[in-house]
């Protein structure tokens, strides 16, 4: 897909008879009520009805492709749509999407099942991807962009190169929202780790995201050894390809220690900041990878990855991850990571507190594999 699709915006307006038409006469079953959501189902097809909404943990438009359905369902809507999920046949009986907006209901087209999941047999979360995406101007109705006041900062930018204990700070607590302490989190007891791990683990109190998601530090009681003993394990990739460590001694930790990157049995490669600057390359990283709201294209060129980030701010720290050298971009709200081998093609994940942090990316002439803006 190059940019968002252009669904004129429907005039039609939802009633009982229209709908008794969608699904199939007099064979109705529901309402059911998910997340929000209101389904009808019979033996022609289903309507979903969604509310016009913003919150992420209830049913909704997600995008101008997708929408997401917040269990727990019912069994019948579960099995109507984990039949769908399975269900390759062309014949299979047609999802209905609409939105309610006010005292009128909005036909948004039709939409399949993409990705189901299930807990003890209860549908939890089910994506529908539209089969003709909305318009942005539409996708602005149902699913209203939330202002640029609401999103997180750059105050931390500037400290990226001066007090980088106060951008790691800054960064986490207004990028995750505290998990609902009330009482600023206790100071660590004393040890031996260095001050930027001890400041993490005591932000990660409250925010424990913080400590990764794809990629993850380990929580202190977890730290260990190598199989050496000579280096002080603290991170891992989350398939356990490769993990970062620390210089292990028996003298007092350094103020600001050397990262090192280890692939299975491969010697290790320093990183090129040391803990200070990979505490917050790490960050933002995870930041991105783990948003509700991502933008991913396929593989760019130089001048396409140019051209992405050229509205973006740099963050000014040498590159992450021996692997595939990493830079950062940021805006209010955003986390674009820019990764490449070979210097010339480049892999670009970008992820938002709202999808309207994406509106920087939203006009590109850039062939999106995902776009939730």
């Amino acid at each position: 897909m190059t940019g968002q699709g252009s669904a004129a915006i429907p005039a039609l307006v939802f009633d009982e008879e229209h709908v008794s038409v969608l699904v199939g006469g007099s064979a109705i079953a529901g309402p059911f009520i998910v997340g929000g959501a209101s389904i009808v189902m019979g033996d022609a097809g289903s309507v979903i009805v969604f509310e016009a909404s913003d919150a992420p943990a209830r049913s909704g438009v997600w995008s101008a492709e997708e929408v997401r359905l917040i269990g727990p369902a019912p069994a019948p809507v579960t099995e109507r749509l984990m039949g769908s999920s399975r269900d390759t046949d062309d014949s299979s009986l047609p999802i209905h999407i609409a939105v309610r907006l006010g005292e009128e209901v909005l036909d948004l087209g039709t939409a399949k099942v993409s990705q189901a999941s299930t807990s003890d047999g209860v549908l939890t979360h089910c994506e529908l991807r539209f089969e003709a995406p909305l318009s942005r101007q539409l996708l602005n109705r149902v699913r209203p962009p939330r202002s640029p006041v609401d999103r997180p900062g750059l105050e931390w930018l500037r400290n990226v190169n001066g007090d980088r204990a106060a951008a790691l700070e800054q960064f986490v607590t207004g990028w995750y929202p505290a998990a609902g302490a009330t009482e600023p989190p206790a100071t660590c007891s004393p040890s031996r780790l260095p001050a930027g791990l001890k400041q993490l683990y005591r932000l990660a109190k409250q925010r424990p995201g913080a400590l990764g998601t794809q990629n993850s530090i380990l929580p202190e009681p977890d730290l260990h050894t190598d199989h050496l003993g000579e280096m002080l394990v603290f991170g891992v990739e989350n398939q356990g390809g490769f993990f970062w460590s620390l210089l292990w001694t028996l003298d007092g930790p350094e103020a600001d220690p050397t990262v090192w990157f280890r692939e299975f049995d491969e010697e290790p490669i320093a990183e090129q900041e040391p803990l200070s600057g990979f505490l917050i390359q790490f960050s933002l990283f995870e930041a991105s990878m783990s948003a509700d709201y991502q933008a991913l294209p396929r593989k760019l060129t130089a001048a396409q990855a140019a051209q992405l980030t050229e509205a973006l701010h740099l963050v000014p720290l040498r590159p992450f991850w021996p692997w595939a050298p990493t830079h950062f971009y940021v805006a209010p709200g955003l986390v674009v990571h820019v990764s490449s081998k070979d210097g010339e093609e480049f892999d670009v994940w970008a992820g938002a507190s709202h999808r309207s942090a994406l509106a920087p990316l939203a006009d590109l002439p850039v062939d999106w594999i995902r776009f939730d803006g």
